[in-house]
């Protein structure tokens, strides 16, 4: 969900005093070159000349549903709760992780969740990295911003050779140009990335072969695995501009299994289209956190996951954009409560690893509570 200046809302809540509003723009100052950098291309460098759609107006993406960002008039009553909301998002004791050994083939069917959005799935015999972000911070500067809560489980150098990345969309807890760097220069795998993004990835010096940018309901191939881009509900942007590049969730199909990613999304009735054209899919990544009634249009609740994942013809559903960053106004173990609860009512298997565990059995998880030390008295 973060973006600027939408994306800093978390480290505004810290800066909000004068004396912390001066740190705060004095490190932007000192740190000025790598947060332009950061800030990714501009809009003439992303969307600039690609063919108006009913979702490209010829300079702005949109939703094919009205959604708001902000609800109108819920500024004051954010800034409220940024000056009450305390640790509530955090966890009180540090997240348990699990170092897991990726040296071997690829399954045909397992996943390594990496916290937030970002995981590394194997199917079929490919290994898929989503939304990868190994930044402290999710920000475009590493000294302001949302700061990781558990560290990144696996180091970047342990990772096994990558078959595809996959981006959702361009904001900083999804796009990070520190990863991308080093995935430039330490493996050899293409991004496939929704429409505009590839200029992001080319102005921090990803060469074009690598570059795969598609529009909703786009196919491209990669080996065995085919990736359709599929229509989400949210918006985009780095930098003052916003939604000069698409977002979208993906579904990555194999021979023999089926994935989807959710991203970042709000509820659309067109997933149950993805589900009809493109499931079952064995296993389902669902966007579970930093929701907020004031923004209830461009992200999903845990039961929305629930529907979501019901839609598309899930079979095991894995939430993700929960526990990594704090970006919100809920505690840290609302969305896995009630997404538990949601599933319950509607007989929804669900996995809920912990950061950094393989897991091959793709079945339900929810015996083993690791994430309850975190509940409150």
């Amino acid at each position: 969900m973060v973006s600027v200046p939408r994306s800093l809302l978390p480290c505004v809540a810290r800066l909000v005093t004068a004396s912390a509003a001066a740190v705060g723009a004095g490190l932007l100052v000192r740190t000025g070159s790598s947060v332009t950098t950061a800030f990714g291309a501009s809009w003439r460098r992303t969307s600039a000349g690609l063919p108006v759609s009913d979702h490209f107006d010829g300079t702005s993406f949109h939703n094919l549903l009205p959604s708001g960002v902000i609800s109108p008039g819920s500024m004051p009553g954010m800034v409220a709760a940024m000056l009450t909301r305390g640790d509530i998002g955090k966890p009180p004791r540090p997240v348990p992780l699990v170092a897991s050994d990726h040296r071997g083939p690829a399954a045909d069917l397992a996943v390594t969740w990496l916290g937030h959005a970002s995981a590394l799935l194997e199917i079929d015999g490919m290994r898929v990295l989503a939304d990868p972000v190994w930044s402290e911070r999710v920000s475009p500067s590493q000294q302001v911003g949302p700061k990781r809560m558990h560290a990144v489980p696996i180091a970047f150098d342990d990772l096994p050779s990558i078959d595809a990345i996959v981006i959702s969309h361009d904001h900083y807890d999804h796009l990070d140009l520190d990863t991308v760097r080093m995935l430039r220069d330490r493996h050899s795998a293409p991004f496939v990335v929704p429409l505009g993004v590839g200029g992001h990835l080319r102005s921090w010096g990803v060469p074009d072969d690598r570059v795969v940018e598609l529009d909703w309901d786009g196919v491209h191939r990669v080996g065995d695995l085919t990736f359709t881009c599929i229509q989400a509900r949210h918006f985009s942007g780095r930098s003052l501009k916003r939604d000069d590049t698409l977002w979208s969730s993906w579904a990555v199909v194999g021979p023999r299994h089926r994935v989807f990613f959710g991203g970042d999304t709000g509820y659309t009735p067109t997933f149950a289209d993805v589900g009809a054209a493109l499931g079952p899919f064995d296993l389902t990544l669902m966007p579970i956190g930093a929701y907020d009634p004031r923004w209830a249009d461009i992200h999903l609740n845990p039961e929305e996951a629930v529907r979501t994942h019901l839609d598309v013809r899930g079979g095991v559903l894995m939430p993700i954009h929960w526990a990594t960053f704090d970006l919100a106004f809920h505690a840290w173990v609302e969305p896995v409560t009630r997404l538990l609860t949601a599933a319950a009512a509607h007989g929804v298997s669900v996995l809920i690893p912990r950061p950094g565990e393989r897991v091959t059995a793709v079945t339900d998880s929810r015996d083993d509570a690791w994430w309850e030390f975190a509940e409150r008295s």
